[in-house]
């Protein structure tokens, strides 16, 4: 099979898969290109809650196809930026299911998620210092704000690799698990958020991200969803809630 992203979409949850085992998932440029237009087709989806992104077999990814580099390492970060930040502004829940490596660009687009899950066999590192490539400055800023200044100059300077449960400590990772768990509490868990308010969690990640001129949207949002009334008479009435909103109904 050719490198490719796979997704599939099933019970409100699009699960993302990057596939390029010959290569421990390392992201081609084609790869890469693919990331902005498929989340797109996802955000739009009605169907589609909340977002996982993993990798094939037992790694998570690699980086990017170090071949590429030897092309153009700036178009190949280009590329890597574009995708980063298409992750990072998808506009529902989005979780990285780790297991094995989480390298370089695979660091960067697990970083770009909303919440990171890990097997204890996850290993994490950012390693351009190894290769004498400038890390991007929304990726080096989204370290930063995840790990602190320190654990972010530790990776960038270092390149060195750490285990999941470092990365636990650090704020990197928000869950580690055993290796035959991690897939049951990620379903677990995204069917929790996909039963969720969606108004809620996309006011709550631009909120989260530092925006500040889009109260009044959200305000208004809210006042015209419904949400509020329902999830008031589904506590009241002891039952589950059927919040309506959706991402799609709302401009960016």
């Amino acid at each position: 099979m050719e490198p490719q992203l796979i997704s599939r979409v099933a019970d409100s949850v699009a699960t993302v898969v990057v596939h390029h085992p010959a290569k421990r998932n390392a992201m081609t440029a084609a790869m890469w290109r693919a990331v902005p237009e498929l989340l797109d087709a996802l955000a739009d989806d009605p169907a589609v809650r909340v977002l996982v992104l993993t990798g094939a077999g037992g790694t998570f990814c690699a980086g990017a196809d170090i071949s590429t580099l030897r092309e153009s390492a700036e178009e190949a970060q280009g590329l890597a930026g574009r995708a980063e930040e298409a992750l990072a502004a998808f506009p529902k829940p989005t979780l990285a299911a780790v297991r094995g490596h989480c390298v370089g660009g695979g660091a960067q687009l697990a970083a770009a998620c909303d919440l990171r899950f890990a097997a204890h066999s996850a290993l994490f590192g950012i390693t351009p210092a190894k290769l004498g490539v400038v890390y991007p400055a929304s990726a080096t800023r989204r370290l930063t704000a995840l790990v602190g200044p320190a654990t972010a100059k530790y990776l960038l300077f270092s390149g060195e690799l750490i285990d999941a449960d470092r990365a636990l400590r650090t704020g990197l990772v928000d869950e580690v698990l055993p290796e035959e768990e991690l897939d049951a509490r990620v379903g677990e868990f995204t069917r929790i958020l996909a039963s969720r308010s969606l108004l809620t969690q996309a006011a709550a990640k631009e909120f989260v991200a530092g925006r500040t001129d889009r109260a009044a949207h959200w305000a208004a949002q809210a006042a015209g969803s419904g949400d509020t009334t329902e999830g008031v008479a589904a506590f009241l009435e002891r039952r589950e809630p059927r919040f309506g909103w959706g991402a799609a109904t709302t401009p960016g």
